[in-house]
């Protein structure tokens, strides 16, 4: 059970350093990154027993990630960077927090909740892309 909620519906309402991720993933294609920025997000986070789905929707791209924590997966990033990875999403007190093994080095995220708002960090190799969201 999740130590603090995050099931819900989610819009996005502050995106800092996106590009910078997305350069840091290898994607140097600048009309690509400049849709990307424009976009608004929706997040849906649900849990089913011990499965977690979190999906996050775009008018441009949607991904959908589904896991059990402390269990180790393939995670096919379709949509974002094309790549393979492993990854694990463990509970770190209030965070629930991502590892993808990979040819990117120092690659995740982190979620968790402040006050009403769910934010998001996004890592890879030494760059950070900041989300918040609030309620849909």
């Amino acid at each position: 059970i999740m130590p603090t909620s995050f099931c819900g519906t989610w819009d996005i309402i502050s995106n800092v350093n996106f590009e910078g991720y997305m350069i840091a993933l290898g994607e140097y294609f600048t009309p690509l990154r400049k849709i990307a920025l424009k976009l608004k997000q929706r997040k849906v986070i649900e849990q089913q027993g011990d499965l977690y789905i979190i999906k996050t929707i775009s008018s441009f791209r949607n991904y959908t990630i589904s896991f059990k924590i402390d269990q180790m997966f393939e995670e096919y990033t379709k949509g974002l960077d094309e790549r393979v990875v492993k990854s694990v999403v463990s509970w770190q007190g209030n965070k629930l927090v991502c590892e993808q093994i990979g040819e990117k080095r120092n690659r995740g995220w982190a979620h968790w909740m402040e006050g009403d708002k769910l934010h998001l960090v996004r890592m890879a190799v030494l760059n950070f892309c900041k989300q918040v969201f609030k309620r849909a």
